[in-house]
């Protein structure tokens, strides 16, 4: 397999995880700072999870820079990573 391809499908994975990360901030019901107080632990969670997730990204990105080939074992690693990273929002909200 060319490695391309796996970095482009994770590419589009952990663009799918921010895009549901995002899915649970809700609006206030006010517009006033004071409305978005009880949200604050909500909007910390989702801004880890945003740096972890874009550190993972760039990691991933820079280790696929230096792999010549791609074989099964890769493909099911990478498919544990990326399982573990859409569980990260969960982690950091618990």
């Amino acid at each position: 397999m060319n490695k391309n391809r796996l970095e482009a499908f994770s590419d589009g994975v952990l663009a799918i995880i921010i895009t549901i990360m995002v899915l649970d901030l809700r609006t206030p019901s006010e517009g006033t700072w004071a409305a978005l107080q009880p949200l604050l632990p909500v909007l910390v969670a989702y801004g880890l999870s945003f740096v972890f997730i874009g550190i993972y990204w760039g990691n991933h990105h820079h280790l696929f820079q230096a792999v010549k080939r791609v074989n099964g074992s890769v493909l099911w690693l990478n498919m544990h990573l990326l399982f573990w990273l859409s569980r990260t929002s969960f982690f950091f909200q618990r």
